[in-house]
């Protein structure tokens, strides 16, 4: 699946949300918002994020995103790409530095479809 097909689904999961402004878990978050796009932030760390509430997982959420955005080591995408599964989410997008070997196949042998590209060059094409 292409990235642009992905950005047409409206309710996400930004794993690796955080508070600290200068990072991406933080701008990708806060650009998916701006953009209309109903956003979930995921992180055990934070009780809420720019005011949202935060889930400690993907199993927290009231409703299943679309698509899951990962913003986390490749050692902790492993777990999450394995829980997407578990839930059935079909979607999940790999932000630069997020990629391993494992997780693509993990997530090719799932049928879980995997985009590698940044969140934040594809809303600036919208």
């Amino acid at each position: 699946m292409k990235p642009e097909e992905l950005m047409k689904k409206k309710i996400w999961a930004v794993v690796g949300a955080t508070t600290d402004k200068d990072k991406y878990g933080y701008k990708i978050y806060k650009e998916l918002k701006e953009a209309g796009y109903k956003v979930y932030p995921i992180s055990p760390k934070y009780e809420e994020i720019d005011g949202d509430k935060a889930y400690k997982s993907l199993r927290d959420l009231p409703e299943k995103p679309e698509v899951v955005d990962f913003v986390v080591n490749p050692k902790i995408g492993i777990g999450i790409v394995k829980e997407c599964a578990q839930l059935g989410i079909e979607n999940i997008w790999l932000q630069p530095g997020t990629v391993s070997e494992e997780i693509l196949e993990f997530a090719k042998e799932k049928g879980i479809n995997a985009v590698e590209a940044c969140v934040l060059v594809a809303l600036r094409t919208l």
